[in-house]
């Protein structure tokens, strides 16, 4: 038998101390928002968040000052802790990355609501912590109440996963869990490995659950690691004026010292300069992407959530003018930075066995290649590039530009037609929205300060067509994963997380209705001010510009791809206390959006569905007469 001295358990509950020590931890290591769902095995988390969230003179000694967001709903909590992520990168005070944010839930399906959120954050890369409270290790397949395996339930979504027993109150434990918490949250911000992204701390509690009269325990460093963040790569480039950026370019040759050969043999000469090469700027791909464009002199292809939409190289209508044998046709060479996923030519042309793809990839473990079809993949922007060297054939930019300019005028007649003038009949006042009018309103009632959170399919779709800003707003999307989960409890989180922007959301009925839950706050919880514009076509019209809306296929599409609902958004509104505006002719459009006033509002925009496809084909066949003859001009 082995003798040794035997530590006993610290009084008071245990699980009430680690709650607390883990809280302190959080706070100490850049966690400034929380948000909770509550639940029973997670009331020591609730008892310490909300003293830690309780006003300054009223917050008990040792308890960290944090900001505490409570929703009844787990999945709409983790997509506002995802909102407030993402608006800390861009607010005015904040560091250039996004901070951690924690989402803390009890136990069972609680935990699983989360994921959707998890999956956003794993592919968007937000330093999301999710904790979940759970039953001790014993209780665990024994068929007790809202026990599950909860410990790796997200797989290979979270950067980092942890099962942490149940605390007795031994020493050690308040130490080791503020190792556990700097690992968390280094994970979490990618600080050794540069590819942020959700974290799992599960913690297995046992009762008693709530606090009696013992003290906060002191703040202590014991345990707490200094982890060295790893520089961020960035895409350097001139910061200076851009010289005669709407000029042609000249076009010198060099050795082409970086292209595997067996592709460069396919293209002729190895030439640095006088290539016709394009940006192509995804999802979070940052004002880098416009500079590396002006200072080449290439046309920048940006997406609405790039951060890169707008200047003298940006192309409005830049999906439809691919289509052109002399403008997209021409291309050789696309820099690829952030995540593009919108357009379906963009993707024929990263696919294309003729075209040079060059992925700049800053940060994170993966790069974008869907097509598979990436030449390098680089950190940063080769000298050359960032000087200005490697610019296209004399009049690449102006063909653009002059192509360009014609297709907005084609589309905005094809807008004021209206939808009537689309199926062949013109309409009286020529005054019916259409989702693309919607979109064109908004972005015109945007100013530059402002912030756009745009939900998937159809809306960041029209907003990409028709968007035309030299300085654009700040446009936000989940596009992680492109789905219609969460995107109201985004755009509260963004709204929270900038308090002094004017934000709005624009989403179609349908992502409206999947987080409909995500207007509930409540009357203790912080107030927020959000304009939700809803595109309302009574459906999912987005499925009717793809294969499944071709006119063989009317039968079915209505039901299993349309999905229409009849839901009265009004009457919800009103059940949630949020004012609601109905606007059905354009004339009232730009007043309803450009007065949202203080508070949650909802514009319910009522858009027409049925001529969704005619009305793409025509702007399409009017966008390609158009660049036609300018570009003959």
């Amino acid at each position: 038998m082995m003798s040794g001295v035997t530590t006993a358990p610290a009084p008071g509950s245990p699980a009430v101390a680690a709650a607390r020590v883990l809280v302190q931890a959080l706070a100490a290591l850049g966690v400034e928002d929380v948000v909770l769902a509550p639940g029973s095995r997670s009331a020591p988390f609730a008892y310490a968040l909300a003293d830690a969230s309780a006003p300054d003179g009223e917050r008990p000694e040792h308890a960290p000052a944090l900001r505490l967001h409570v929703r009844i709903d787990e999945r709409a909590a983790a997509f506002l802790a995802l909102g407030l992520a993402k608006a800390s990168a861009h607010a005015d005070d904040g560091p250039a990355t996004a901070r951690p944010v924690a989402v803390v839930t009890t136990s069972g399906t609680a935990a699983a609501n989360l994921h959707p959120a998890v999956l956003e954050a794993h592919h968007s890369g937000l330093p999301l912590v999710v904790v979940t409270a759970d039953r001790p290790h014993e209780l665990r397949g024994t068929g007790a109440n809202q026990t599950t395996e909860q410990a790796g339930m997200f797989g290979s979504a979270v950067r980092l996963g942890v099962d942490l027993p149940a605390p007795v109150g031994l020493p050690h434990e308040a130490r080791d869990l503020r190792r556990v918490a700097s690992r968390a949250v280094a994970a979490a911000t990618g600080a050794r490995t540069g590819d942020p992204g959700p974290v799992h701390l599960d913690v297995a509690f046992r009762e008693p659950l709530v606090p009696g009269d013992e003290p906060w325990p002191e703040p202590s460093p014991e345990g707490l690691t200094h982890v060295q963040s790893r520089p961020h790569p960035v895409v350097p480039t001139t910061t200076g004026a851009i010289p005669a950026v709407l000029q042609a370019a000249t076009s010198g040759t060099t050795p082409r010292t970086s292209e595997p050969a067996e592709r460069a043999s396919r293209r002729g000469p190895g030439r640095l300069s006088g290539i016709p090469t394009v940006v192509v700027a995804g999802d979070g791909a940052g004002a880098a992407a416009r500079r590396l464009a002006e200072v080449n002199a290439w046309p920048l292809l940006a997406e609405p959530s790039s951060g890169a939409r707008g200047g003298p190289c940006a192309i409005s209508a830049y999906r439809l003018l691919l289509a052109d044998e002399r403008l997209g046709g021409r291309v050789r060479r696309v820099v690829v930075l952030g995540r593009p996923t919108l357009s379906r030519p963009v993707q024929q042309l990263l696919a294309r066995d003729d075209v040079e793809v060059i992925v700049l990839a800053p940060r994170g473990a993966d790069w974008y290649d869907a097509a598979r079809s990436a030449d390098q993949v680089l950190l940063e922007a080769p000298a050359r590039m960032r000087q200005g060297r490697m610019r296209g054939p004399a009049g690449w930019l102006e063909s653009w530009l002059a192509a360009d300019e014609a297709a907005r005028a084609a589309i905005d007649a094809v807008l004021d037609d209206g939808p009537e003038a689309v199926r062949g009949r013109r309409s009286r006042t020529g005054a019916r929205i259409t989702g693309p009018v919607l979109a064109r309103t908004l972005a015109l009632a945007s100013a530059p300060q402002d912030v756009v959170v745009v939900g998937s399919s159809n809306p960041v779709r029209d907003l990409d067509l028709v968007a035309r800003w030299d300085t654009p707003p700040l446009v936000l999307a989940n596009r992680g994963l492109a789905g219609i989960d969460g995107t109201l409890s985004t755009a509260t989180g963004v709204a929270l997380g900038l308090p002094h922007r004017r934000v709005r959301a624009l989403v179609g009925d349908l992502t409206f209705l999947h987080d409909v839950g995500g207007l509930l706050r409540g009357p203790g919880e912080p107030a927020v001010d959000l304009q939700v514009v809803v595109a309302n076509d009574d459906g999912g019209s987005i499925f009717a510009t793809l294969e499944h809306g071709e006119p063989h296929r009317a039968a079915v599409f209505e039901r299993v791809f349309a999905t229409p609902h009849g839901a009265d958004l009004a009457a919800l509104c009103a059940g949630y206390g949020v004012r609601h505006t109905r606007v059905v002719e354009v004339d009232a459009l730009l007043p309803a959006l450009a007065a949202p006033g203080r508070g949650v509002s909802v514009v319910e925009v009522r858009v027409d569905r049925a001529g969704r496809r005619a009305q793409t084909q025509l702007l399409a066949r009017s966008v390609a007469a158009a660049a036609a003859q300018a570009l003959d001009a």
